[in-house]
């Protein structure tokens, strides 16, 4: 099992300073991947979702391509992972293109994570549909990856048409991992039909409801053909007030449930400053070994 960092969007602030030194020290901490969550507008009261009270304008969101390819630029070894761009909002062909830009900035390390979002509000500022998102993203991903490995590509779909049109430079990825982020059974079973992983909600804990749904992502890839040991599960754990050993004994019980690797999150847990966050992540580097 791997370990990641969850870049905190919400509370890193906007000195690029502070945002290299996060990224630089969780890199030489060893951590393998950095994850960071996508959100382009914020409205002025929670609307949507329960945990929408996060996602207001009073919280800051880097969008993360461009992040990423900053970070690309001082960086050597760790894993970029968008987790997840809402790509039903975004148009698919330059989604394509900057993926593979990062991918050929940092030498190969991108993942693209992606999820079909949930504030109707957004997409509707963004004037794309909220309704047909969840059809949409599966022939936003079968044009992905015709995009990142032919040279030339005609492809006729239900909202995407091209012919002879192609991208240059391609990615290093041939094509770029996509890992789905999902928590309905009908966007695990999509995950497990045509993605590369499956990025679990971070509001979840290792329990009988976690469980069921993982078998449901083996069991839905084995019937799509697939091989569940050559997909990934990422699982969250949140720092909160808690210490090494019960992170450990949570990381170790996602382990036992199938999880391939976690993603350390030290937003939404109390922190006040940077310097929390800095220091829990040193906690769990040196709790692991």
């Amino acid at each position: 099992m791997d370990f990641g960092i969850s870049f905190p969007q919400t509370q890193i602030g906007n000195d690029p300073a502070v945002i290299r030194n996060f990224v630089t020290t969780a890199e030489d901490l060893g951590f393998e991947r950095l994850t960071l969550v996508d959100h382009i507008l914020g409205a002025k009261d929670a609307r949507d979702a329960p945990w929408a009270v996060h996602y207001t304008i009073e919280y800051g969101f880097h969008e993360p391509m461009t992040l990423f390819a900053w970070i690309a630029g001082f960086t050597e070894k760790i894993q970029l992972v968008t987790a997840n761009v809402v790509l039903p909002q975004r148009q698919t062909e330059l989604v394509a293109k900057q993926a593979a830009e990062i991918d050929i900035l940092t030498g190969g390390r991108i993942v693209l994570g992606i999820g079909v979002g949930w504030s109707a509000s957004e997409f509707e500022a963004l004037g794309m549909n909220f309704a047909n998102r969840g059809d949409r993203i599966e022939e936003q991903v079968a044009l992905l990856r015709r995009l990142w490995t032919e040279e030339l590509v005609d492809f006729n779909g239900e909202w995407h048409a091209m012919s002879d049109m192609g991208m240059n430079p391609l990615p290093i990825q041939r094509p770029i991992p996509i890992w789905f982020g999902a928590m309905a059974d009908v966007a695990i079973r999509r995950a497990a039909r045509i993605g590369d992983g499956w990025l679990m909600s971070p509001r979840t804990k290792p329990d009988d409801v976690m469980r069921a749904k993982i078998e449901l992502f083996h069991e839905t890839a084995q019937a799509s053909g697939r091989d569940p040991a050559d997909l990934g599960i990422d699982a969250t754990v949140f720092a909160e007030d808690r210490g090494p050993n019960e992170w450990l004994s949570e990381v170790e019980a996602w382990r036992e449930m199938g999880a391939t690797s976690v993603t350390f999150r030290t937003s939404e847990s109390g922190f006040a400053h940077i310097d929390q966050h800095l220091e829990a992540m040193r906690k769990l580097a040196d709790a692991v070994g």
